[in-house]
């Protein structure tokens, strides 16, 4: 693969790996140090990556297991989705600030999910992963990702009523 095609094929996926390292790293600057870092790892098996069937399934692999391995090494939890938002909320306009509210609430009732529930979530819900795709980052079977799937969608609906807030 040269350099051209990996910049179509690949790069295109920074943003969907920025967002899901996000989801288990605590700064938007290491999220920004494991996508370079995939990038990277990417780069030096470029001539083996025409053989995988989805080359994005395998940059999400690698970002999953780089982000836990960080954190193992760091003797850390999960962490929330950074905060570094809340200062600009402020001078948000009513409607806005109210979407930003609700983001932040999903965001904590996501946090309250087992970690496999969690990323199965965060791939089908909003990065929109076939649930094959899913079953191939997590290295799992369909019938695992759906049953995850079912049960964190029916943990947060709980979650949110307790809060007494509509799911």
């Amino acid at each position: 693969m040269d350099l051209q095609h990996f910049k179509t094929s690949v790069l295109p996926s920074k943003n969907k790996l920025f967002r899901f390292a996000k989801r288990f790293l605590d700064s938007p600057a290491d999220a920004e140090d494991v996508v370079q870092d995939v990038f990277m790892r990417l780069w030096d098996i470029r001539e083996q990556l025409d053989a995988y069937n989805s080359v994005e399934a395998l940059a999400m692999k690698i970002t999953k297991n780089m982000c836990l391995g960080r954190l193992r090494s760091k003797k850390n939890q999960f962490a929330s989705i950074d905060d570094h938002e809340e200062a600009s909320v402020a001078v948000l306009p009513d409607k806005s600030y109210e979407a930003w509210e609700t983001r932040k609430v999903i965001e904590q009732v996501i946090e309250q999910l087992p970690a496999t529930q969690r990323i199965v979530l965060q791939l089908r819900d909003v990065e929109e992963y076939e649930l094959e795709e899913i079953a191939e980052i997590i290295q799992r079977d369909e019938a695992y990702v759906r049953v995850n799937l079912c049960r964190a969608r029916k943990k947060m609906r709980e979650i949110l009523i307790q809060m007494n807030i509509r799911a």
